[in-house]
């Protein structure tokens, strides 16, 4: 049998685009571009080059014709559209770039972790042992990997790679491993959850720090308690805390002799009774120092604290505020639980454009003498000019009211952030807050309370990099109707709508009849 040149290139053709077919196939799903593979390739290739070749005078003759050119512009045309498509799809896989249109930014990363991020001077490897991708964390990671080049990110199949597996010591499927110079942190198994941001971030945290610092909470003093679940317990905050890389414990001045030197910072949430002498002495002690504390001081309770108070030039009055403006009542609080939108120009507080605070029980806290004033004290939190001070709790039900004679009219003080240089040049912080129910479990959710707690711990812990907004939480947008408007509603739905739409159509074929 004798083939001409026509049919040699046809099967030539046919050949290399198979093998051309057959390596790509091979490298998409090895996601690798193995000796093998190349072979196929180069190969369908020499056989494509050899056809048209081979088979070049009847292209000629073909294209020669006025209906093949007529196909041919259209050909032009449509690979013209394809390679456009082809261009931007590689120039936004290149310059990656995506647009958050959501009210709430939740699919952008916090500010928290584009600073944690960008300030990364060494590489992070972040690590998913899975056998198939998982889309969110991919498109998540790829924010990561454009904020810095120290971020990587890679998934592994843990029965192909199992060297990786027992490098990074994975345990579980769905495992994703944060690693940096030799120190790993393991996340649960889907950690994209609403908190997936933080869990990363966190991780980061903790494989870049140099040690991990510790946050002691007082207790003896009838303070609320780091394990306390209830609605005068710390438990949330302590989570809160852990997320951010910090360590807790608690603290018993007494039985410790003092403050236990691997306190970064110490809390005094809400003591409820007096300290000794001694254990005042040993808080003065470790400012002196270079300590750094923050008191969460309620109305209506002597700590004997005062001399802390009057070294740092700080007023804690004998007090109740209460806030007749109506904020109180927008959050679901009364008037002896003032709200917050003003704030002192610090690091805790430079991200509080617009927000509020909420403060259940709260007394003034301010700078005592203001013609002593150190540049780094700052009064952090101001109350609005409708509220007022008042000597003790009224009786329940009755109407608050404001007295020249014993009453302050606001805006009032609620808290002071002050710094001092002791020693050879060493940096002593305190943070004083007038209510310590603003952190407790019920309220330290409510609006900013979270991040005006935290945030005064990263800046007594010289963690200002931590300082910022944390992510972002869903607002619910559920749309409640009343038995009136859910008739209405479904007779609009299932009987107005499509009868408007069945008549309209009987009507236009009726007049196309």
């Amino acid at each position: 049998m004798k083939w001409n040149r026509q049919e040699i290139a046809g099967y030539l053709s046919s050949i290399g685009l198979a093998l051309l077919i057959a390596g790509w196939i091979r490298f998409s799903y090895q996601n690798e571009l193995s000796t093998f593979s190349k072979g196929i390739l180069i190969g369908g290739a020499v056989l494509v080059v050899a056809s048209i070749a081979v088979g070049f005078p009847a292209i000629v003759q073909f294209f020669s014709k006025r209906s093949s050119q007529l196909g041919t512009n259209t050909t032009i045309l449509t690979l013209a559209v394809v390679a456009i498509l082809i261009v931007a799809n590689f120039l936004g896989y290149t310059y990656h770039k995506r647009f958050d249109l959501t009210t709430e930014k939740l699919f952008t990363l916090s500010s928290q972790t584009t600073q944690i991020v960008k300030g990364l001077k060494q590489d992070v490897d972040i690590v998913l042992f899975s056998k198939s991708p998982d889309q969110p964390l991919d498109d998540i990671m790829n924010e990561y990997k454009s904020l810095s080049p120290h971020i990587h990110y890679q998934r592994v199949d843990p029965q192909e790679k199992p060297d990786l597996v027992k490098e990074y010591g994975a345990k579980r499927m769905n495992e994703v491993v944060v690693a940096s110079d030799g120190r790993t942190q393991h996340l649960d198994p889907n950690p994209l959850a609403d908190s997936s941001e933080e869990d990363i971030t966190t991780a980061i945290l903790k494989v870049t720090r140099d040690k991990e610092k510790t946050v002691c909470f007082v207790e003896g003093h009838g303070e609320g308690l780091l394990t306390d679940q209830g609605e005068q317990g710390y438990a949330r905050a302590d989570a809160g805390l852990k997320r951010e890389g910090y360590a807790t414990k608690p603290v018993n001045l007494v039985q410790a002799g003092g403050v236990p030197s691997d306190c970064d910072v110490v809390v005094i949430a809400g003591a409820q009774e007096a300290f000794f002498p001694a254990e005042v002495a040993s808080l003065q002690k470790y400012l002196d120092g270079g300590g750094k504390l923050m008191i969460l001081a309620d109305p209506q309770v002597d700590t004997k604290l005062e001399p802390i108070y009057d070294a740092w030039n700080i007023d804690v009055g004998k007090n109740i505020v209460v806030d007749t403006s109506g904020l109180g009542e927008l959050v679901g609080a009364g008037p002896a639980a003032p709200v917050v939108v003003d704030y002192g120009d610090s690091p805790i507080t430079k991200n509080f454009t617009s927000t509020m605070t909420i403060f259940p029980m709260a007394r003034t806290v301010s700078i005592a003498d203001k013609g002593k004033l150190v540049p780094t004290d700052v009064d952090l939190l101001k109350t609005s000019p409708q509220s007022f001070t008042i000597p003790g709790l009224p009786p329940p039900k009755t109407k608050v009211a404001f007295n020249p004679k014993t009453d302050t009219q606001g805006p009032l003080s609620l808290g002071v952030a002050a710094s001092r240089t002791v020693g050879k040049g060493v940096g002593a912080r305190l943070v004083v807050i007038g209510s310590s129910s603003f952190a407790t479990n019920p309220w330290i959710a409510q609006q900013k309370n979270g991040d005006l707690f935290y945030n005064s711990v990263d800046w007594l812990a010289q963690d200002e990099n931590l300082i910022s907004i944390r992510p972002k939480t869903r607002t619910n947008r559920t749309v409640t109707l009343t038995d009136a408007q859910a008739v209405i509603y479904k007779w609009v739905d299932l009987g107005l709508l499509p009868g408007i739409v069945i008549v309209t159509g009987i009507a236009i074929w009726w007049k196309r009849r």
